[in-house]
């Protein structure tokens, strides 16, 4: 085994596994995987889910400790999966191969949302819209200004990063958001940003650029139909708050 994989098991060594007879642990994760297929992810506490993921990183170990470790520091389980890669390494009992676990898992929870809305009407599937948006961006620790760009049906077209920036700012430029727009053939746009410190409250720029982007698609016949800005806290609209 490398030594990059050993990491893991190495945090465990001071308490090995007895040679002979089930390792204490082994009825504890039976009794969480029968919870799991009785009561759905409802019956298990935050910790007890994490859990279950780290069973197939740490198999032969107690992953209690890690579980209640990581949501210690980072606050649920959607924050740990959030976190960055280099983030979760530097909690004990966490390395290489259980972190990259833990952003395979969050990259499919991404993906999954993000084909709840690809292809449909988003404006009648806004809370879909919004789980996506929270879950693409809102623990990422540096700002990201994300573009969905719609058909005249409101159907996604793309979905694109256009600008990241600093932990409290993002660069937008209102003639390259409307030249891209005219290159997908998009007649409407949803502009997402997040805000790293949580609070999806916008700011006074946040508004300002909002207004641009909108003055410079309406001439060219693209709507803009909301803003939304994205937080561990939660999420704001633009146009909910009668901004736009």
């Amino acid at each position: 085994m490398a030594p990059e994989d050993d990491d893991e098991r190495g945090f465990f060594a001071e308490n090995p596994v007895p040679r002979a007879g089930k390792p204490h642990y082994s009825g504890h994760r039976e009794r969480l995987r029968e919870r799991l297929r009785d009561g759905g992810q409802a019956a298990l506490a935050e910790y007890e889910l994490l859990e279950l993921l780290l069973f197939r990183s740490i198999p032969r170990a107690d992953t209690k400790p890690v579980a209640k470790t990581l949501i210690a520091r980072f606050g649920s389980f959607a924050e740990v999966l959030g976190a960055p890669e280099h983030l979760l390494r530097e909690v004990q009992g966490v390395g290489p191969a259980v972190a990259f676990d833990l952003k395979l898992v969050a990259a499919a929870a991404e993906r999954m949302l993000k084909g709840r809305i690809r292809g449909r009407q988003v404006l009648t599937s806004w809370s879909d819209v919004i789980d996506y948006c929270r879950a693409a961006m809102a623990f990422e620790p540096r700002e990201q200004f994300r573009i969905l760009f719609l058909d005249k049906k409101n159907a996604l077209i793309a979905d694109e990063v256009q600008q990241q920036g600093t932990i409290d700012h993002t660069p937008v430029y209102p003639r390259e958001v409307v030249k891209r727009a005219l290159e997908l053939s998009a007649t409407a746009l949803i502009l997402v940003h997040n805000h790293p410190s949580g609070d999806p409250t916008p700011s006074r720029a946040d508004i300002e650029m909002t207004r641009m982007v909108v003055e410079s698609a309406k001439p060219l016949g693209i709507a803009v139909h909301d803003h939304i800005i994205v937080g561990k806290n939660g999420h704001a609209s633009l146009k909910g708050l009668q901004l736009i």
